[in-house]
């Protein structure tokens, strides 16, 4: 595999050139004749696009929420998706498949099969989750936003303290420098930017430790990630009524026997859609084939797989988080400590940027978005308002946000810390309290267990069996 930094180049050497100049142009003229977003189907399907989504179709930034009374913030600690990224190249390769049983079909004729046969696929193998141009710009307009937020720690005198850690993903480095980018042109406004090693950041810290432990968790590895029968439920939809009556539908638009449709093919077919609204800002014929009813569904097929590995469906899910969780912690008790101290702080901002399945365990470890039946292939109509919609969770540039602040003239001691969470920019009540602020102590109090019994050595280290054997 190719060293990182070389990739880097190569990547940056490709959206100037090469195969992906050639395969855009390809595609210029049919997607000119396309509607520009907002259209209004890819609007109406927009909110129901899951860990797909765009952050400004599902995000609601809103300022306030913060503590009463001479309150100045001391500390950030934030957790941040990567922005719009290109699709995988597994998600490529069943684009081309379902291009090719178009293709297979026949020549294209006149109608919405036809318009589909015609439309080109604008996505190739190499480009593999890559972060794209308009996800450059989600991590540059929301470093722009706190920076606006939050100007005693995000000054322009604070830059040089603000620390960066990402995952080892490309897409998640190329947020991080597209953030710390932003915060930079956000205080030096029509002033051309110089090269990164010219500006007050230093280059993220790569530690996947902590922004992918779902990685080195052997326990989940074992029990989820490689455990077919773990995702028994989304099989299981996959195969059911809801699924099975989109399958059909789609096969008549698409003038192909049903046999030849499954689930995953309806899933990507309903992704292009979301792929070529968030990438491009146009909206592809393929967002004509689906209408709201179906969309719930699809939505709802993705936030069973993302319930079932990376929320409440299995304990192992969040407890694989805990270390990530005290490493927040950690930073806000050091913060608390050097303030009763006067002593400076020394990461005053901390900047982590990692995946949906980075966010999605840590917000499930906490309590959030649980409902009170868990979700199932059997229970579709019950789930309609449920909590856990991912998409609405952890869109495209999701953010959770830990906000520590320092209140003078507190009524006690214990009120002098005071936290608030914000959630793509939103307060967020707190699981043990409707309020949008607690005392740091109480929070902590809430969630001792977590802090002190939860060690991800033990949570991830799988039983030991021994087998004994009759001696001959």
């Amino acid at each position: 595999m190719l060293p990182l930094r070389r990739r880097q180049r190569r990547r940056l050497r490709w959206g100037l050139g090469g195969p992906g100049a050639a395969l855009l142009l390809s595609c210029a003229a049919a997607c000119a004749l396309a509607e520009r977003a907002p259209a209004s189907r890819a609007s109406a399907l927009s909110a129901y696009f899951g860990t797909k989504s765009r952050y400004e179709d599902v995000a609601r930034p809103r300022a306030g929420g913060g503590p009463a009374g001479p309150c100045a913030p001391l500390q950030l600690v934030a957790l941040v998706r990567h922005g719009t990224r290109y699709p995988t190249a597994k998600q490529v390769g069943r684009l081309r498949a379902l291009s090719g049983l178009l293709l297979r079909a026949g020549p294209p004729g006149p109608g919405l099969a036809g318009a589909l046969a015609r439309w080109p696929l604008a996505y190739e193998d190499w480009m593999d989750g890559q972060l794209v141009d308009k996800g450059r710009r989600d991590m540059r307009q929301l470093a722009a936003r706190l920076a606006a937020r939050f100007p005693p720690l995000l000054g322009r005198a604070g830059l040089a303290r603000v620390r960066l850690v990402s995952s080892s993903k490309p897409r998640c480095v190329d947020s991080a420098v597209a953030f710390a980018r932003g915060l930079w042109a956000h205080w030096h406004p029509g002033r051309p930017e110089p090269g990164p090693a010219d500006m007050e950041f230093g280059p993220p810290e790569i530690n996947d430790k902590l922004m992918r432990f779902f990685d080195h968790c052997e326990k989940f590895l074992t029990e989820v990630e490689k455990n077919d029968s773990a995702l028994y439920h989304v099989e299981a939809f996959k195969n059911g009524p809801e699924m099975q009556k989109i399958i059909k539908k789609v096969a008549a638009i698409l003038q192909v026997p049903t046999s030849d449709l499954n689930a995953d093919l309806i899933q990507v077919a309903f992704f292009s859609c979301s792929f070529d609204l968030a990438i491009r800002d146009i909206q592809s014929p393929w967002c004509d084939v689906f209408d709201t009813e179906d969309a719930k569904v699809l939505e709802y097929l993705n936030d069973l797989k993302q319930y079932w590995k990376r929320g409440h469906g299995y304990a192992i899910n969040s407890r694989s988080s805990c270390g990530l969780f005290q490493d927040i912690f950690h930073h806000l008790d050091r913060a608390v400590e050097q303030r009763q101290r006067s002593q400076p702080i020394s990461s005053p901002v901390i900047f982590h940027f990692g995946h949906a399945e980075t966010l999605l365990p840590l917000l499930s470890l906490m309590g959030y978005f649980k409902d009170k039946e868990p979700l199932t292939a059997y229970n579709y109509k019950e789930q309609v308002n449920r909590q856990f919609r991912s998409g609405h969770i952890v869109p495209y540039a999701s953010n959770l946000i830990f906000v520590l602040y320092h209140c003078e003239h507190a009524e006690t001691p214990a009120r002098e810390y005071q936290v608030q969470l914000l959630l793509n920019e939103e307060p967020l009540p707190f699981v043990h309290s409707p309020e949008t602020v607690a005392v740091y102590q109480e929070l902590k109090d809430h969630y001792r267990d977590v802090l002190q019994s939860c060690h991800s050595d033990q949570e991830c280290s799988l039983p030991n069996i021994t087998i004994a054997s009759d001696e001959l």
